[in-house]
């Protein structure tokens, strides 16, 4: 209870608690211990497009091969599988704040995605609606964005429009036609995004059709290239 209370007021001395790896409950530990991350995260092959599980040896999904999306590169931490969406769920949905910077440790972690973020010009989160983020309190890609990268992330820059109609049954090409319009730049600050190399930050990939709607209007905004980093990417479209 102290550790929860701490970490919605003062995360940063929070960050310096005693703490019991999320996981597997180990104590003392960090909040997610590197034995979970060595199991539960392990890098594996992945399509460089689209961030879906490939065969070894295999740079690109056979959809990304057919219709590449626009997106130079694709990059996930892990599966979204147990135990990631509990605790995705525990820090998005549940307002456990003291979660972001493990998590955002985790995504560090994974190969290329140091590299990206370092070449990065800008660093943009995923955005939510102002409905979306009074009801939470917070957008957790910003949270994990600015823990990447606190001095190129720019949460001002891509704006969301309006929430998205229930997807669940839709297929990425109905959801791609669903999103059109949901992004857009910041009128005043769309040159930023000019000639720049952009990371897009989300915390959950599902079919993609969010982040590439989003790569689009980056492209079209003139984004020289743009490289998508997610924490976690269901395995298999929805």
């Amino acid at each position: 209870m102290l550790r929860r209370w701490a970490q919605r007021a003062f995360p940063s001395i929070a960050a310096g608690l005693p703490s019991q790896c999320a996981v597997c409950r180990a104590w003392p530990a960090q909040p997610i211990c590197d034995a979970c991350v060595a199991r539960f995260a392990s890098p594996m092959p992945r399509c460089i497009s689209c961030a879906l599980p490939v065969p070894a040896g295999v740079s690109r999904c056979g959809a990304c091969v057919s219709d590449p999306p626009p997106l130079d590169a694709c990059l996930a931490a892990c599966a979204y599988a147990w135990p990631w969406p509990e605790r995705i769920a525990e820090f998005k949905f549940r307002g456990n704040a003291g979660l972001a910077s493990p998590l955002a440790t985790l995504l560090r972690s994974a190969p290329w995605i140091e590299a990206a973020i370092e070449q990065a010009d800008i660093v943009l989160p995923m955005p939510l609606t102002s409905a979306r983020m009074r009801e939470r309190g917070f957008n957790q890609a910003h949270e994990l964005a600015k823990r990447l990268a606190p001095d190129t992330t720019d949460p001002a820059i891509l704006l969301r429009t309006r929430d998205a109609p229930a997807q669940n049954r839709l297929t990425r090409a109905e959801r791609l036609r669903n999103l059109r319009g949901m992004f857009a730049l910041e009128p005043l600050r769309a040159a930023a995004v000019r000639n720049r190399r952009v990371v897009l930050v989300d915390d959950v990939m599902t079919t993609g059709a969010s982040v590439f709607t989003a790569a689009e209007v980056l492209r079209r905004g003139g984004a020289s290239h743009i490289t998508a980093i997610v924490l976690a990417r269901t395995d298999l479209p929805a």
